[in-house]
């Protein structure tokens, strides 16, 4: 079985998808993480992330990055974003995303678009949202609980320019795969959103 859960940055997707992988005994990828990592690499190398040359070059990231907290800062989460317009880097993630994919057993992966180009096939696809000025919320106060010193201002001005980075881009924009469930986290506590994604995870499979 493959579960993919799609959605915009801080939407809750990637926690989602994590409990959804402990509930049901599967493999969870958060696809998002390489291209954070690309992005953090292109920055260690001095390169442009709007550049596709230089972010296709910093695919070639050493694993050992991938456990690199820097990885889930707002700066390296700008790069990533800019990272991901590239067509060619987009292409050099794909085989990978796709190999744990179609492991034996199943898995759960999260992204902005497992449901529509790495798992068209996926048995489950949940779309993860949430308002801006919520998503901004939790954000800020994940980074306030890590000691960053972040205006929540800010962080909403990132996450809308991210939003419409990652929604207009020309390959494999983030849209909701055509036979994906709808999942609005707004009004939920972390708690309750994972309730109800387990639960509505089981209505689909029954």
């Amino acid at each position: 079985m493959i579960i993919a859960v799609d959605g915009p940055t801080a939407s809750g997707k990637g926690t989602i998808a994590m409990a959804l992988a402990k509930h049901f005994g599967l493999p969870h990828l958060d696809t998002g993480l390489l291209y954070r990592a690309v992005g953090r690499q292109v920055e260690l190398i001095g390169g442009d992330a709007d550049n596709g040359e230089n972010a296709l070059a910093a695919c070639e990231f050493p694993e050992g990055l991938l456990s690199d907290d820097i990885l889930r800062s707002e700066s390296t989460g700008s790069l990533a974003s800019r990272v991901s317009v590239h067509p060619a880097v987009r292409q050099a993630l794909y085989e990978r995303q796709r190999a744990f994919a179609t492991q034996s057993g199943g898995a759960v992966l999260d992204g902005r678009d497992i449901g529509t180009v790495i798992a068209p096939e996926a048995e489950v696809k949940l779309f993860v949202t949430a308002s801006v000025q919520a998503r901004a919320h939790r954000r800020h106060a994940e980074m306030l609980g890590r000691g960053l010193s972040v205006r929540l201002e800010d962080i909403e001005a990132d996450l809308a320019r991210r939003d419409a980075r990652d929604m207009n881009r020309a390959d494999a924009p983030l849209k909701p795969a055509p036979d994906a469930l709808l999942f609005d986290t707004t009004s939920f506590s972390r708690e309750q959103a994972i309730e109800a994604a387990i639960e509505v995870v089981q209505g689909m499979l029954r």
